[in-house]
């Protein structure tokens, strides 16, 4: 796959999960009695995820955030030189996405963009008030979980299929946890474009939610890539089967080459003694029965 089409899947997918996410808060989170509420906007989030991860996950992998491109890179899982171009798709789509929220909100005279548009904050930006701190911390670690379940959903080792499934619903979990605190971010694309558009101390708190998701998709990279790795001499709760390390496979393998090598040698060694004796006692049967006549 080309990294023009990789691109414009991350430029799509990211341009759903903020008019699909977002735009769940914005448009329907507390309308009227029928408001889909904390509930409604966290499914919201996971859903978004979910289907775009079945729609371009094998296109581009699904990443549809900073974090998760950064996280995966620092896992050993994704090129370095097609990081910032990831990003960059990211952001604009995210930037789209909010353009296009904008439009449709807007489209409703009483709107008010200062009431808050789907933005991130702490302290007095925060939906429940808590200070930059408690904002920090949920999202480094929210961040954190949720690149571990990203890492070990789509390991070569884990059942096959059920990633998407197991993504969306940890991002709808996240939400649950975190949207009191901070509005949820976990994604410097989300929070990047509807930032650019509230303006205020949404885009002047915007640096944590840009610090925050990529330190916790760091450290979830480098600890994942140490949890799985394989050891020498271990085996598999389970499964029972041997894990066997890369090592120790090639060192199994040139021995069993080796022992080829001297058999084949061998049975090439017996071979000629065994059809120069046949000549021999050939030669001299021969030489006796010249004798006789």
């Amino acid at each position: 796959m080309t990294l023009t089409k990789k691109l414009s899947a991350e430029f799509i997918g990211t341009l759903w999960l903020v008019l699909g996410g977002c735009g769940s808060a914005v448009l329907a989170g507390t309308f009227l009695d029928a408001g889909i509420g904390l509930l409604g906007i966290s499914l919201a989030f996971g859903l978004t995820l979910l289907t775009m991860s079945f729609a371009i996950g094998h296109i581009s992998g699904c990443h549809l955030n900073p974090a998760v491109s950064i996280g995966l890179w620092s896992g050993g899982r994704f090129p370095a030189k097609e990081l910032a171009p990831y990003v960059c798709a990211q952001v604009t789509g995210g930037l789209a996405g909010a353009a296009i929220l904008y439009v449709i909100a807007t489209g409703q005279a009483v709107f008010d963009l200062s009431g808050g548009f789907a933005s991130n904050g702490y302290a007095e930006h925060s939906p429940g008030g808590y200070n930059v701190t408690a904002a920090l911390v949920t999202e480094v670690v929210m961040t954190f979980m949720f690149l571990i379940i990203i890492l070990g959903a789509t390991d070569k080792r884990a059942p096959k299929g059920f990633a998407p499934i197991a993504i969306g619903l940890a991002l709808t979990l996240i939400h649950l946890i975190s949207i009191p605190v901070t509005n949820t971010s976990v994604n410097p694309a989300r929070s990047t474009g509807v930032a650019i558009f509230e303006g205020g101390l949404a885009l002047s708190q915007l640096w944590l939610f840009w610090a925050a998701p990529i330190l916790g998709a760091m450290l979830a990279g480098i600890g994942y890539r140490w949890i799985e790795a394989e050891q020498p001499n271990t085996s598999s709760r389970v499964t029972g089967k041997m894990i066997v390390s890369k090592k120790q496979k090639e060192l199994v393998a040139k021995k069993l080459n080796n022992a080829k090598k001297i058999n084949t040698t061998q049975y090439g060694s017996a071979l000629i003694s065994s059809k120069a004796t046949k000549t021999y006692s050939y030669q001299k049967g021969t030489k006796k029965t010249t004798k006789k006549h």
